[in-house]
């Protein structure tokens, strides 16, 4: 790469929004190992960036919280529009730690938060979307999962939970799935957090370390670490197959976690922006309600 290609590819990165630089190319072939998980694209890179970030972060949250009530003012008048904010990633890899932050951000009444964990009896009995389609948001409300419908693309195929040919059905159904929620109006912000063997390492030791933190800890967690190369390549898996203009994936580097939450915030406010909700207009006479309250004064 010549000097002027290296300088219009820094311009190029300057200028792109951070959905541009975290979004993972679709149809290409996807290895986790190539990105730097402790990387701030899109942020600083100097010693002080934690403080400018969390700064930043902050500053965030006035044009967020504006723009969650006009998208829920804009579904009384009919919008259908939501937000969707999907979280995958490895234990620790800071999924409860960034929907505490998003929700501190947001008026809690207009989000939908939903944690999914392993299927229960009834709905086994059912498509494994299933569970998925109940727990959407409705027009106007923000929801969040704390793991997802991938769960059944990871961890299923990791522990073997069902036959490999089912698995790989499961890839269309989710691309279909998800092109019909955004043709419903719904945005679908897909983010991998994606953190280092190492940087779980740190944090379970932390999660030892402290007695206040030792409910969050299993010993099967030191077990699943065994399990981590085949989690590596599942992730791969739904990262390259679930690709899709319609309901992109965004790569979130997590080891830093002031940037993940950054990062977060930032696409979310790239997304509500680019929704651009109005308030609706009024459907009754303002200026007559005006002047009959003044009239009864």
């Amino acid at each position: 790469m010549t000097k002027k290609d290296r300088k219009d590819s820094r311009r190029k990165a300057e200028n792109a929004t951070l959905r541009e630089l975290l979004r993972v190319p679709v149809g290409e072939r996807i290895a986790l190992s190539g990105y730097d998980s402790s990387a701030t694209p899109g942020g600083a890179m100097a010693p002080e960036s934690k403080t400018a970030g969390l700064a930043a972060t902050t500053r965030m949250g006035e044009p967020l919280a504006d723009l969650q009530e006009r998208l829920w003012a804009a579904s009384t008048a009919g919008d259908q529009r939501r937000i969707l904010l999907v979280l995958q990633g490895m234990d620790t890899s800071g999924k409860g730690g960034t929907v505490k932050h998003v929700i501190g951000l947001f008026n809690p009444a207009g989000c939908r938060i939903h944690a999914f964990k392993a299927p229960t009896r009834e709905e086994l009995r059912h498509n494994f979307l299933w569970r998925v389609r109940r727990a959407l948001p409705r027009p106007g409300e923000f929801g969040i999962f704390d793991r997802s419908h991938y769960e059944d693309v990871l961890a299923a195929r990791v522990r073997e939970l069902v036959p490999r040919t089912e698995i790989e059905t499961r890839y269309a159904q989710i691309n279909d799935f998800e092109k019909s929620l955004t043709n419903d109006g719904v945005t679908v912000v897909k983010c991998f957090l994606h953190i280092s063997y190492e940087e779980q390492r740190r944090r379970l030791l932390k999660r030892l370390d402290n007695p206040r933190k030792h409910w969050k800890f299993s010993p099967a967690d030191i077990d699943d670490r065994a399990l981590w190369p085949a989690y590596q390549d599942a992730y791969e898996l739904a990262l390259e197959r679930c690709a899709t203009d319609d309901a992109p994936w965004h790569l979130v580097p997590a080891d830093r976690k002031w940037y993940r939450n950054w990062a977060v915030s930032r696409l979310l406010l790239e997304h509500l922006t680019a929704l651009d909700p109005q308030y609706p207009k009024a459907d009754f006479d303002v200026a007559e309600c005006r002047k009959r309250l003044l009239a009864d004064s």
